[in-house]
């Protein structure tokens, strides 16, 4: 290289963030997406004004700071999530990560309910459509088999 040029600095290679040595403190907002409750940022802020998630039974706004050993409160369509806050993050991790930044404490009951729902959905005829046909009761009877 001549006079005057400047060099590049070297590339450092990209590697995650254990748990211990991610920062004290995270936006709620930015932890729900990068724990993975959300799929984006902005969705998650929209549940955090709507008042659908709680941190240690309070409301919370997605600015709030959220730290290690919280209890956070996400309610999700039916469905009440209870998460235990273990780590921070510094931004979005794997799926398979995921375990080491949160606990996922929701009681089963909260799934079965989802789930049973789902049944009901599938089951729900609308109001005048009459009996059902032989093709509907087949469908019924394959969901109920299987």
């Amino acid at each position: 290289m001549g006079p005057g040029r400047l060099q590049a600095a070297p590339r450092v290679p990209f590697s995650r963030v254990s748990p211990t040595e991610a920062d004290s403190a995270v936006r709620l907002d930015k932890w729900l997406w990068a724990v993975r409750i959300f799929k984006s940022r902005s969705l998650a802020t929209d549940a955090c004004r709507a008042g659908s998630v709680r941190v240690n039974e309070q409301p919370a706004k997605p600015s709030r700071d959220v730290h290690a050993g919280e209890t956070v409160t996400v309610r999700q369509g039916l469905m009440l999530r209870t998460l235990g806050v273990l780590a921070l993050p510094r931004g979005r991790v794997g799926a398979k990560l995921v375990p080491a930044y949160c606990a996922d404490r929701t009681p089963p009951e909260e799934f079965e309910k989802v789930r049973l729902h789902r049944v009901q959905q599938f089951l729900a005829r609308e109001k005048g459509s009459g009996r059902p046909t032989k093709r509907d009761r087949r469908l019924l009877d394959r969901f109920f088999v299987e």
